[in-house]
């Protein structure tokens, strides 16, 4: 068997730092090892207090939507072009003011080529990357309890995050790591999973069933299936040595818990599950250097927080094989505490050709 099928992720997968420069038309160029073209842009001011923005080429440039608030799209001069090897910002001061400084993570679907899906039994207009497991599907609600639409990944997906285009609604996350009882998150907000038995929104989302090969599932719920609402949803699968998603088990100590991904993260995503706390983002090009501390929450617009503000609280090491934690902080790693998390790959483990990688 293969160990991967992507020797550089940097094909479908970077980051880039830059410093705004409100109406100066910054373009930002990608320095990984392959050029990169983005499908989907999601960015964040580290310097103050200011939403996150998502923008994608299949609903447009200029088309924003923020991960942290409930807000309906809205055009913005967040990013003005995709370009060969990044993309050039406009003039909004959400992801340009001057002198703050930023980070953009960029992923590739099909370079905004789009098809009609009728796998469904609603129509879906998707861009999918089945190499990298990543696709943007575009669909429009009917609130019919089971209704379904196409992913395009060719494979189940293991997360997907649906939201509203023009409704000011959650962001609502099918979470494929979790227990039978609750599988639903809200990218938006700190809750926990939301359980059959308190908000049934497993069958209010996802219509209680799992996405299969080529379809998603829909309750009635207007999050994920409004009549006549058009939705975004971001789809994503694990691909051996490039992405993961999945779950860990704190255990409240500085020698651990150590999550096995299969390569060298670049960047993770991760939440608590079991109780109210943050989703974290951690990357490798904020903080190039083990231990990793700065993190910024996906679902607050407060500036990027590290050591002068938490100390050793946040401690994290990036591995050759995965990541393991460095503190005993219940957003983290408590003790026999409950876990998701999205990861992306500096490098494979062990790459197409039987070489293993090193560690930091």
């Amino acid at each position: 068997m293969a160990y991967t099928t992507i020797d550089d992720p940097s094909k479908y997968f970077q980051m880039a730092l830059y410093t705004g420069n409100q109406n100066a038309s910054v373009a930002v160029v990608n320095t990984g090892n392959s050029d990169l073209q983005p499908d989907w842009v999601w960015g964040k001011n580290r310097d103050g207090d200011s939403n996150h923005w998502v923008v994608d080429s299949s609903r447009g440039v200029t088309k924003t939507l923020f991960p942290d608030i409930t807000n309906a799209e809205e055009t913005q001069g967040s990013v003005n072009a995709f370009n060969t090897d990044g993309f050039t910002l406009g003039d909004w001061i959400g992801s340009t003011k001057t002198d703050d400084a930023y980070v953009a993570w960029q992923w590739k679907a099909n370079a905004g080529t789009t098809a009609s899906n009728t796998e469904g039994s609603i129509t879906s207009t998707v861009q999918a990357n089945t190499t990298a497991g990543f696709s943007i599907v575009t669909y429009t609600g009917n609130a019919t309890e089971g209704a379904t639409f196409g992913h395009g990944l060719g494979a189940t997906p293991d997360l997907v995050i649906v939201k509203g285009i023009g409704d000011a609604d959650n962001w609502a996350v099918f979470n494929g790591t979790s227990t039978t009882t609750s599988r639903s998150l809200h990218l938006d907000t700190n809750v926990a999973e939301i359980p059959v038995s308190s908000y049934n929104f497993w069958n209010l989302y996802w219509d209680e069933t799992r996405p299969s090969s080529t379809l998603v599932t829909l309750g009635v719920d207007s999050k994920v299936n409004k009549n006549s609402g058009t939705k975004v949803a971001y789809c994503f699968r694990s691909i051996q040595g490039y992405s993961k998603i999945g779950k860990y088990t704190g255990n409240g100590s500085t020698n651990g818990a150590f999550v096995y991904t299969g390569f060298q993260p670049a960047w993770i995503l991760f939440k608590r599950t079991d109780d109210a706390n943050n989703w974290y983002i951690m990357d490798n090009t904020r903080n190039p250097s083990n231990p990793l501390t700065q993190s910024v929450f996906a679902d607050l617009s407060n500036a990027e927080v590290g050591t002068a503000v938490v100390g050793a609280a946040y401690h994290t090491d990036l591995l050759s094989n995965g990541f393991k934690f460095r503190n005993t902080e219940a957003s983290h790693n408590g003790n026999s505490m409950s876990y998701v998390y999205m990861a992306f790959a500096e490098h494979p483990f062990v790459s197409s050709e039987g070489v293993p990688t090193t560690a930091r």
